[in-house]
C-alpha cells in the first residue's frame, strides 16, 4: 500500500541589498535555534508563492518586499513532504528589517556567507548566492 502525501511548499526570500544578503537566526524550535535561514514560511491555501513571501516578510521582519527571480532549484525537505523555493527579493525604499521572530539578523557579503551555521535546507541556496552578490 502506498500513500501519496501532498508536498508542502515552503518559500524563502534572499533579500539582497547591494552586495549583501539578509540572514536570519532562528530563535525556535530548540532543534533549529541558533541556525541561520532566509525569512519565509509555508504557502497557505489560496496564496501564490509570491504572496506568501510578501506576507511572511511582513510578519517576520516588518518589511515590504518586491519579489524577483528564483534563486537555485527546488530543495527537498521533510523526507520529501515539503520543498523549499527561494526567491531573490528587495526591500521597499527606506525600510529596515526588525527582529520580530528571529534572535538576530545579519547582512552578509559573499565572503561572509560561511560565517554563520545555515540550516541544511538553505545550504544549496547559499552555494549559488555569490554570483548574485557580485
Amino acid at each position: 500500500m502506498t500513500f501519496d502525501h501532498p508536498v508542502r511548499v515552503i518559500v524563502g526570500a534572499a533579500i539582497i541589498e547591494g552586495d549583501r544578503v539578509l540572514a536570519c537566526e532562528r530563535s525556535d524550535p530548540p532543534e533549529t535555534a541558533g541556525r541561520w535561514e532566509f525569512p519565509g514560511g509555508k504557502v497557505e491555501p489560496g496564496e501564490t508563492e509570491e504572496q506568501a513571501l510578501i506576507r511572511e516578510c511582513w510578519e517576520e521582519l516588518g518589511v515590504h518586499v518586491t519579489i524577483g527571480d528564483r534563486v537555485g532549484g527546488d530543495v527537498p525537505m521533510g523526507h520529501g513532504r515539503a520543498v523549499l523555493k527561494v526567491y531573490a527579493a528587495t526591500l521597499a525604499d527606506g525600510e529596515r528589517p526588525r527582529k520580530i521572530e528571529h534572535a538576530d539578523l545579519r547582512w552578509l557579503t559573499a565572503g561572509e556567507l560561511g560565517d554563520v551555521p545555515w540550516l541544511p535546507a538553505d545550504a544549496p541556496i547559499v552555494a549559488v548566492l555569490p554570483e548574485l552578490l557580485g
